[in-house]
């Protein structure tokens, strides 16, 4: 078992984390995965969103984020348009809510609690700057085995319900995100049909969000 420890990003990571994202998205279009750029420059923008796991001096994880303002009403929208340039651009230090840009986790350190801990950190952030919590757009890698005899939002909610798992939505869920409902044309990942899903997690230190 390997002796993880979570840091903040730091820009000197940059090739190794865009590798991680690479291998941990293998079907997703490198246009919507953060490139050595985007790293340095969400380092430079927002250090206080971003966190890496490491194994000894080796970074195996990352999650980054920034804060937006999230429009419910109407939330249907693309990853590259939300966070903007070098997935970043689109930063503001007074919005209300974490915009998970994402989490990747190097494949051969899975199912060691790495998310898990991303996930806490990136809730200590919310609660420490006072947002209203935490919202992305979840991949659904289980959808590539349905995507012929379910719309995405009926593996949503089947997925919801319980009845059938999904290895990044079902976890998501455990760790206290609501599915709201799925978003086409997301980013480019042809094997789910470009399509993610709508995740929240609001913040219990606010008593209303």
């Amino acid at each position: 078992m390997p002796e993880l420890t979570y840091a903040p990003i730091q820009a000197k990571w940059a090739k190794e984390l865009a590798a991680i994202e690479r291998a941990a998205f293998p079907t997703a279009g490198i246009e919507d995965l953060l490139i050595e750029e985007d790293i340095v420059v969400l380092c430079d923008t927002f250090p206080e969103g971003g966190f890496v796991a490491l194994d000894g001096d080796t970074p195996v994880g990352m999650g980054v984020g920034i804060f937006i303002d999230f429009d419910f009403d109407d939330p249907h929208h693309s990853l590259d348009d939300l966070v903007g340039e070098h997935s970043c651009g689109n930063h503001r230090a007074d919005a209300d809510w974490y915009y998970g840009v994402t989490i990747a986790v190097d494949p051969a350190y899975r199912r060691l609690g790495i998310g898990h801990q991303l996930y806490l950190l990136r809730k200590e952030v919310v609660r420490r700057f006072g947002k209203k919590g935490i919202v992305a757009g979840g991949v659904i890698p289980g959808y590539k085995d349905h995507i012929d005899d379910l719309s995405p939002d009926e593996y949503v909610e089947q997925v919801r319900a319980g009845h059938l798992y999904d290895p990044t939505l079902s976890f998501q869920i455990e760790n206290g995100f609501e599915a709201v409902c799925a978003i086409p044309d997301y980013m480019n990942d042809p094997a789910v049909g470009n399509n993610a899903v709508l995740i929240v997690w609001r913040n219990p230190d606010l008593a209303a969000g």
